[in-house]
């Protein structure tokens, strides 16, 4: 366990409810999520974090977000849990090298969460809700481990409101193929729509939704976003997917890979979507 500060969280290793993660861990994608921060991907509910406060960060893969968290509560407190062991040791290491201390990292389950009823300020969650089965379901177990009055914040991609230019058919082709993968391993790649209706839904109250972009329009930024979309058509858990439902083959991911690659190199290139954001209270 990283950093020394989480046991009123009170968490036990959890048995972890096995749902298909559609993007793998890959390394390509881990270290891709490794680069996210705090400062981005939690703007929407920083006006109301407390430096006090108590945060769990649910699903936090390698940390990065968590670690960035960390930092806005120092005399509180961050636990991340992720259901795969591999990232979570991977989580570990970072705040170790990082010398972050109020954080800590578990192994568990969104749908039972191990920690003591009432005992977080704010739960986080950063693109995990398009990957559930029963987001609802997730919300609620949230909404259990919430102070009266403490803050939800989720944040998911819309990919229906993916936009490029210069048009490429083979890119419509390429999340045409992950949006039938997304929905057949229990997903919504729509997500960001729908945060509004599953807060709502899971009986949270004063819910707000914003919106926010990601764009890809400089040499470097391009080349990020089509390494991390084509680098998965290689060796990776995802093809594997593709292959076992049928939708796809090797042969045309390696195609569609190469010519994401190609496209990217455009200086006239961009690639733009919305993510959905909501905070709402307990």
């Amino acid at each position: 366990r990283a950093g020394h500060r989480a046991g009123p969280f009170q968490c036990d290793t959890a048995l972890v409810r096995r749902e298909i993660y559609t993007h793998s861990h890959h390394k390509v994608v881990v270290d891709s999520h490794g680069s996210r921060t705090a400062d981005e991907a939690a703007a929407f509910v920083r006006h109301l974090i407390t430096p006090d406060m108590r945060i769990l960060d649910a699903v936090s893969g390698p940390g990065s977000i968590t670690c960035g968290l960390a930092e806005w509560v120092p005399q509180g407190e961050v636990i991340g849990i992720d259901s795969a062991e591999s990232i979570v040791a991977h989580a570990r290491r970072r705040a170790m090298d990082l010398g972050v201390d109020n954080v800590a990292f578990e192994v568990g389950d969104v749908y039972e969460l191990r920690f003591t009823a009432g005992s977080v300020d704010d739960v986080y969650a950063h693109q995990l809700l398009q990957h559930l089965a029963e987001p609802v379901e997730a919300l609620r177990e949230f909404m259990s481990l919430l102070k009266p009055g403490g803050v939800v914040a989720v944040r998911d991609a819309d990919y229906g409101t993916m936009t490029h230019f210069p048009h490429e058919v083979g890119i419509d082709r390429f999340f045409e193929i992950y949006s039938q993968v997304a929905k057949a391993n229990g997903g919504e790649p729509d997500a960001g729509r729908r945060l509004l209706s599953w807060v709502n839904s899971a009986g949270f109250r004063d819910a707000e939704l914003t919106t926010s972009s990601w764009t890809y329009a400089t040499p470097a930024s391009r080349a990020h976003w089509a390494d991390l979309w084509s680098g998965r058509t290689g060796v990776s858990k995802y093809v594997e997917r593709v292959e076992e439902l049928g939708v796809s083959d090797r042969a045309e991911l390696a195609e569609l890979g190469t010519l994401f690659q190609e496209w990217a190199s455009s200086p006239d290139a961009v690639f733009a979507f919305l993510h959905g954001e909501v905070v709402a209270r307990a």
